[in-house]
């Protein structure tokens, strides 16, 4: 099974961090049908092939996430979009 660990920075108030969260979290069920549940300021999400959390810290976000057999084999893409995507909403 492969894993992501991201830690990644960012600069926003605690209410709009957790919006932007919240909107990534939108756009994972729209796209893939993950199901997902904040806990805190901890935002778990999972489907088939892939369980995960996003973090939500003060100064950074911490997300990680185990792939199943078949979403392994694209760790590098899978890994490369997130820091994309938080490249874009939280820098």
């Amino acid at each position: 099974m492969a894993s992501i660990d991201i830690q990644h920075p960012h600069s926003m108030n605690p209410g709009h961090a957790r919006q932007a969260v919240q909107e990534v979290a939108d756009k994972l069920v729209e796209r893939f049908g993950v199901v997902y549940q904040w806990n805190g300021d901890i935002l778990d999400f999972t489907r088939n092939g892939i369980e995960g959390r996003i973090a939500l810290l003060p100064s950074q976000l911490h997300v990680t996430a185990q792939l199943g057999f078949l979403l392994g084999a694209m760790k590098g893409p899978i890994e490369a979009e997130i820091r994309r995507v938080l490249g874009e909403r939280f820098s």
